[in-house]
C-alpha cells in the first residue's frame, strides 16, 4: 500500500493528469482528476479530446473499487450541462462520492457555479480554489475565450542581440539555435491555430505545422497531437495556392479582403473573407473573433515584423515569446517589430518579464500583457 499523499498532492497528480491533453482538447479545457478513498488513489482519468469522456468520467470508469464514499479532486468544476456528453456532477452525485475538492470554477459566467450548486444539493461536499492558479495556467485560452469571446495569443519571435530578424537580404536561416527551434514545436501543438503572413509563406515557404518528432529532450512524446490550423493573412491573395503550407495534412484558413468563392471550400482549406482595418490590412481583430467563435483556445502568431507589429499595435497579444541569439547582425538587417502606430513613449507597449530561461545557446524570454 502506497503512502497516504496530502490534499495538495492529490490536487498535483490531477493537474499532471490534465497537461496530458496540453495538444489534444480543443475547443473543450485541460482537465484532470484522480479518485481516493481510505487514504490511497483508486482512480484516475483525464480528458482526451472533444467528444470523447471528461475527465471525472474516465476516473471513475477507473476506478479499482467502488467510488462510494470516495474524494474526487478535480481541476475544472464538474459539468452540470448536456453537450457530447452527459453531465459530469450527474455521475459523481450518482456514484455517491462524499466529496469534491476543485481546483477552479468554469469559467464560462453563464454556467459557472452551477455544477458545484448541483453537487451541494445532493449533500456532497465540496471545496474550491485548491491549486486554482496551476489550473488555470493550464487553460488560459479557454478562461478567454469564455468571458472574452477571443483566443489566448502569443507571439512568438526570434532576434539577435541587437533585435534583428534577417540581414538586408532577407536571410535568416537560422538566426536561433536548434534547441529554440525545437522549443517553438510545443508552442505551436499547444496553439489551436498558427497566424502567419503572405509575406512569410512567399518568402519561407513554411510548413507552420508542429513535429513531435522535433520536440526537445523527448517531452510530451506519447501525448497525441491534433496539428494546429494555419491562417494565412493574405489581404489580396497573393499567395501561390501550391505553397508547402496547403499541402501538409490539417485545416488551412486563407484570409483575404478580396470576394472569395466559398463553394471551393474544403474540409482542408477554408477560404474566409475577412474586412480590412485602417491600414488597409485584414483585420486582425475581427480573424480572432472569427477563430474564437469556431472554438480556438490559444492562437500563436508566427510571421514577419509587419503582422507581428499589427497584432501589437492592436493591444492583441497576451503573451511575447522572444529568443534570443547571441548574434550581432548590424544596422543594415531587418527589425523585429514594424509598429507605425506607435509614435510617442507614451503609446509604448508595456509588458512584464514572467520567465527567463536557456535553450541551448540561445535566451527566451516571455512577457505577459499588462
Amino acid at each position: 500500500m502506497t503512502p497516504e499523499l496530502t490534499e495538495l498532492q492529490y490536487m498535483s497528480c490531477a493537474v499532471a493528469l490534465a497537461e496530458k491533453g496540453l495538444f489534444s482538447t480543443d475547443p473543450n479545457p485541460r482537465v484532470g482528476c484522480v479518485m481516493v478513498k481510505d487514504g490511497q488513489i483508486i482512480g484516475e482519468g483525464w480528458h482526451e479530446r472533444a467528444g470523447e469522456d471528461h475527465a471525472e468520467i474516465m476516473a471513475l470508469s477507473n476506478c479499482s473499487e467502488d467510488p462510494e464514499g470516495a474524494t474526487c479532486y478535480v481541476t475544472l468544476e464538474p459539468c452540470s450541462h448536456h453537450g457530447k456528453t452527459s453531465p459530469c456532477s450527474d455521475a459523481l452525485i450518482e456514484a455517491k462520492v462524499s466529496q469534491v475538492v476543485v481546483a477552479m470554477t468554469d469559467p464560462n459566467p453563464e454556467v459557472s457555479g452551477s455544477g458545484l450548486s448541483k453537487l451541494r444539493e445532493a449533500g456532497i461536499s465540496v471545496e474550491t480554489g485548491l491549486m486554482e492558479k496551476e489550473a488555470q495556467a493550464l487553460n488560459p485560452g479557454f478562461i478567454k475565450r469564455m468571458q472574452a469571446g477571443l483566443p489566448w495569443v502569443t507571439c512568438k519571435l526570434g532576434m539577435s542581440i541587437d533585435a534583428r530578424t534577417a540581414m538586408a537580404s532577407g536571410e535568416s536561416q537560422w538566426i536561433t539555435c536548434d534547441q529554440s527551434r525545437q522549443d517553438v514545436q510545443l508552442l505551436r501543438a499547444r496553439s489551436s491555430a498558427i497566424i502567419t503572413g503572405s509575406s512569410t509563406v512567399m518568402i519561407d515557404n513554411p510548413s507552420m505545422n508542429a513535429r513531435q518528432s522535433s520536440f526537445p529532450d523527448g517531452r510530451y512524446s506519447t501525448n497525441e497531437v491534433v496539428q494546429p490550423w494555419r491562417v494565412i493573412m493574405d489581404t489580396h491573395l497573393r499567395v501561390d495556392p501550391k505553397s508547402k503550407i496547403f499541402t501538409l495534412p490539417g485545416r488551412v484558413i486563407w484570409v483575404t479582403s478580396e470576394e472569395v468563392d466559398e463553394s471551393l471550400n474544403t474540409e482542408q482549406l477554408t477560404m474566409l473573407q475577412i474586412a480590412q482595418d485602417q491600414t488597409n490590412k485584414v483585420d486582425p481583430l475581427l480573424v480572432l473573433k472569427w477563430l474564437g467563435e469556431q472554438g480556438c483556445n490559444e492562437v500563436m502568431i508566427e510571421a514577419g515584423a509587419t503582422l507581428s507589429g499589427a497584432f501589437l499595435c492592436a493591444d492583441l497579444v497576451d503573451h511575447l515569446v522572444v529568443y534570443m541569439a547571441p548574434k550581432i547582425l548590424g544596422d543594415n538587417a531587418r527589425g523585429l517589430l514594424h509598429m507605425p502606430l506607435i509614435e510617442h513613449l507614451s503609446d509604448a507597449k508595456q509588458f512584464t518579464l514572467v520567465d527567463i530561461r536557456k535553450t541551448g545557446v540561445d535566451v527566451c524570454l516571455t512577457y505577459a500583457k499588462e
